[in-house]
This record gives C-alpha cells, sequence and structure tokens, in this order.
C-alpha cells in the first residue's frame, strides 16, 4: 500500500469516526430540546445525561480530521480551505454558538429552554453543513483558473445533490442518536424514555434510507463519475441495505413477555456496519480525487519524510488514546448503576 493510499486511510478513517460520534451528540442535542417540555418521558434527562460527557470527547476527532488533512495533504488543504471558506465559517459560528448555549442551558436555569431551543436547532444544522463538503468535491461547484480556485456557490445551493446530502445527514443524525439513546434508555431502565426513542428511530430509520436512496438518484445526474465507480461495488451496497434490515428488525423482536420490543444494541451495530460500507463504497468511488478533477492524493501529497514522522506520531498519540475512549464508553453505557441513577421509573 503506498504512503498516500495509508494517509488517505487515515484520513477517512478519522472523518468516519467523528460523522458517527458527532452525528449522535448533535442528534441528541435536538432530542433533548424537542422533549423538554415532556418530563414523565425522562427523555430529556437521558439526552442530556449522554451529551455532558461526550460532546468534548467527540471534539477530539474534528481536530485529528484538520491536522491530519493539513499534514498529509497540504496541497489539498490549500484548496479545500479556499472553497470552504463560506461554508467553513458558518459551521465554526454554528459550533460556537453550539456549544456555549449548550454549557450555559446547564447554568442559567431561568433561560434553560431558550438556551437548549437555540443549541438544539444550531446542532442540528451542523450536520447538514459537514456534509456538503463532499458534494463540493464532486468537482462541479468549484471553478479552477489560472492557479486559483474558487466556490460556486449560487450553483451548490441550487443543487439537488446538495439538498440531498442535507437531508440525509440530518435524519441520520436523528436517527442515530434516537438508536444510541434507545440503547442507553434500556440500559437505564427508563422503560418511558426506551419506547420514545425506539418509536422515533423506527420512524427516522425508512427516512434517512430514502435520503440516501435520492442521494444516488442525484449523483447519477450530477456526478455520474463517483456514481458509475460505486456502482461497481454494488453487492457491498446489497450488504449495507442488509445491516439496515437487520436494524429495522432487530427494534421490533419482542424481547421478553412483558412486552418490550427491540435489542437497540443489535440495531445500533447494524446500523454502524452499515455506514461504514456505504461510506467505504463512497470513498473508493471517489479516489484518486480529493477535490474532482484537479486535486489527487498524489497531488495533494506531503513529503515522504513529513509523513512518515506525523504517522508515527498518530499511533502513539491513539495507542494512548483509544484504551481511554473504550474505558468512557464502558463508564457512560455499560455502567448499569451510572445510567440508571435518577432515571428509575
Amino acid at each position: 500500500m503506498s504512503d498516500e493510499l495509508i494517509a488517505i486511510t487515515v484520513l477517512w478513517g478519522f472523518v468516519f469516526i467523528y460523522s458517527v460520534m458527532a452525528t449522535m451528540d448533535f442528534g441528541a442535542g435536538f432530542w433533548s430540546m424537542i422533549y423538554i417540555n415532556r418530563q414523565k418521558t425522562n427523555a430529556t434527562t437521558i439526552a442530556n445525561r449522554y451529551l455532558s460527557p461526550t460532546w468534548e470527547v467527540t471534539n477530539v476527532f474534528i481536530v485529528a480530521i484538520v491536522v491530519a488533512l493539513f499534514s498529509f495533504f497540504p496541497g489539498a488543504a490549500y484548496t479545500l480551505g479556499t472553497v470552504l471558506l463560506i461554508p467553513g465559517s458558518i459551521i465554526l459560528m454554528l459550533l460556537a454558538i453550539r456549544s456555549a448555549f449548550l454549557v450555559f442551558s446547564h447554568i442559567a436555569k431561568e433561560y434553560e429552554k431558550m438556551l437548549t431551543y437555540i443549541s438544539g436547532v444550531s446542532g442540528i444544522l451542523i450536520p447538514g453543513l459537514l456534509i456538503s463538503v463532499l458534494p463540493i468535491t464532486h468537482g462541479q461547484f468549484v471553478e479552477f483558473s489560472e492557479g486559483s480556485q474558487s466556490l460556486k456557490l449560487t450553483e451548490l445551493l441550487l443543487s439537488p445533490n446538495f439538498y440531498a446530502f442535507f437531508g440525509f445527514a440530518v435524519t441520520s443524525s436523528l436517527f442515530l442518536s434516537s438508536l444510541l439513546l434507545a440503547d442507553y434508555s434500556k440500559q437505564a431502565g427508563a422503560w418511558v424514555a426506551y419506547d420514545v426513542y425506539r418509536r422515533d428511530a423506527s420512524f427516522l430509520g425508512p427516512a434517512s434510507f430514502f435520503s440516501a436512496f435520492v442521494i444516488m438518484i442525484t449523483l447519477r445526474v450530477e456526478a455520474n463519475w463517483i456514481f458509475t465507480k460505486m456502482m461497481e461495488d454494488f453487492l457491498l451496497l446489497v450488504f449495507s441495505g442488509a445491516c439496515f434490515v437487520i436494524a429495522g428488525l432487530a427494534l421490533l423482536v419482542p424481547t421478553d413477555k412483558k412486552g418490550v420490543k427491540g435489542y437497540p444494541r443489535l440495531a445500533v451495530i447494524s446500523i454502524i456496519l452499515q455506514y461504514l460500507l456505504a461510506s467505504y463504497v463512497y470513498g473508493k468511488a471517489h479516489l484518486p480525487y480529493i477535490v474532482y478533477p484537479e486535486v489527487t492524493v498524489e497531488s495533494g501529497f506531503t513529503d515522504p519524510a513529513s509523513f512518515k514522522a506525523v504517522f508515527i506520531t498518530y499511533i502513539v498519540g491513539f495507542s494512548i488514546l483509544f484504551p481511554g475512549f473504550f474505558y468512557f464508553w464502558k463508564l457512560f453505557m455499560r455502567d448499569l448503576k451510572h445510567s440508571s441513577q435518577n432515571t428509575q421509573e
């Protein structure tokens, strides 16, 4: 495997991890807002307990993505930094608003609802804007001329493919977060909240799948080069769809004689596997381009000595961090005593 391929695999791995963790995080903030006036369900309590520690951990990976991009692909970073100036600035502004209002909502109790509404709405917009990077990299919205690049913002905002990606990001955020919060509620024994989130996941799953289907249709029209290459791995896309079916069944199967339905942990694992397969097909089809058709992994790559130094640093750093992340997950997702505190019905 070439150095360029190793580097882009590492970068794509960070993107995938962040996309899963962030969508769950942003979605949980939205559910906290939606159910803030329904205290008897404990749904907001569950969402807030999940949000409190995870939003800080999630931000580790967005830093890792930026550092990896500038370290491994400085040539591509210049192009992306130029064309993403406007959407990137909006994303940073929303991240700042969401983080600040999320913190203050737990301190200024007299303004808790207003602050929660603002952080919830701003948070759910962030995944849609983040995923807008993907249609931009397809090339039709970037103008290359005399060594400079510029974003065709008007054409982007008129693109059905952009809104298909945006809708997919929003529905996926709500779907993944509702699945995880259903699992969290079940661990906590908060059965009313569990029924609420399981119901939400059952509704949003098909919506997310339909959004993915719309993406494929619009890709065929607006970026046929990547659609054609994705169809070369059609079997993997079928397996991805099968994972979605397994997750749907896992939410509907009765688990005991008391009428409780669903295996949310199995559904979460199946959906993450589904997204992993689909993202692999998309990422493979995108190669060798970072921004089609001018910037490739080879043209944007750093020098070999810098790559080896940064790669070794990442190996050492994440060999230290990942055990901590695992312990964090065990503490907040598997510790029944911790998760059930103050949530028993």
